[in-house]
């Protein structure tokens, strides 16, 4: 009987799961190998959206604490998070996909460093010194990450300096588009284009498409997390391919781990990732940058 367990234990084997979009098609099947890893250890998870809005996470986290879970797998946390820190402060947390500054906190994420080197090391290869990037949030762990693991990768493969970058609000399409247009008006030239993620990737090619700058004959396109779909777009995106069910399994590994043992010390996991190479990039032509110059300059 659940209820003689829980006041017995004082535990309800339920752990609050939050993230920031639902409708992402990165977060279901982080979901789902959360459910599955609490499944086999007897636990349920109480899932919760938060349309990236602050306020709404900390009303979420605050019935989440009044229904009394025994921790939060919190998929929707920035980088310096006080009022999650704050609100969780006597919970057991994992974070997974992104972390958090509050080094109480466990964490399970991917080597965004090695997908961003893996790329560059893909477009080098192709002849590419001339890359853009269109870089995530700063204020999440993941557009960070990425964003120094470009600059840094980029330094150690000699790509032309200073990089031309444009900073997204928000990992989205509407994004990608208002990205792509600020490198095209920036009038450098570039002849590929790294982002923080597919869904930005997407936004791209569809803005360069209205400036007539086909991709990836004038300009290749990266993406990041390998979404469902992205080998029938066209062109179909080579990108970073993560392991998101295995992310969201292991971190529920990891709370039940810490709530059985009774353990205080945060665990983190990195998990390896493999790259994708598809369509939407290609070898460099010798007349590539001249005319990648020449377009922007009249598009702009």
């Amino acid at each position: 009987n659940l209820a003689a367990y829980s006041l017995k234990t004082s535990r309800s084997r339920t752990i609050g799961v939050v993230v920031p979009d639902i409708t992402d098609a990165v977060f279901p099947p982080i979901i789902r190998g959360i459910e599955d890893g609490l499944a086999q250890f007897g636990y349920v998870a109480m899932l919760a959206n938060t349309d990236g809005n602050t306020r709404r996470q900390a009303k979420v986290l605050e019935t989440m604490r009044a229904r009394g879970v025994d921790g939060l797998i919190l998929a929707s946390v920035l980088r310096t998070d006080k009022m999650v820190s704050r609100l969780a402060a006597d919970l057991s947390v994992v974070t997974v996909s992104r972390r958090t500054d509050d080094p109480r906190f466990s964490s399970v994420v991917h080597d965004e460093d090695d997908g961003i080197g893996r790329l560059i090391t893909h477009l080098v290869s192709l002849g590419h010194r001339d890359i853009a990037c269109i870089a995530g949030p700063q204020t999440v762990s993941t557009g960070f990450n990425r964003y120094n693991a470009f600059l840094r990768h980029g330094g150690l493969a000699g790509l032309n300096s200073p990089a031309l970058v444009s900073f997204a609000k928000a990992f989205n399409e509407a994004e990608g588009e208002r990205c792509a247009e600020e490198l095209l008006a920036a009038r450098r030239p570039f002849t590929a284009v790294v982002c923080a993620n597919d869904r930005l990737a997407i936004g791209a090619i569809s803005a360069f498409r209205r400036h007539d700058i086909a991709c990836p004959t004038d300009v290749s396109v990266t993406g990041f997390n390998d979404m469902p779909l992205m080998d029938r777009l066209s062109p179909s995106l080579t990108t970073v391919r993560v392991q998101h069910h295995k992310a969201g399994f292991e971190a529920a590994g990891v709370m039940v781990d810490i709530i059985e043992n009774e353990s205080s010390d945060p665990h983190h996991l990195v998990l390896p990732v493999e790259t994708i190479v598809r369509h939407s990039t290609a070898r460099i032509r010798g007349t590539t940058k001249r005319k990648r110059t020449d377009m922007a300059g009249e598009q702009a």
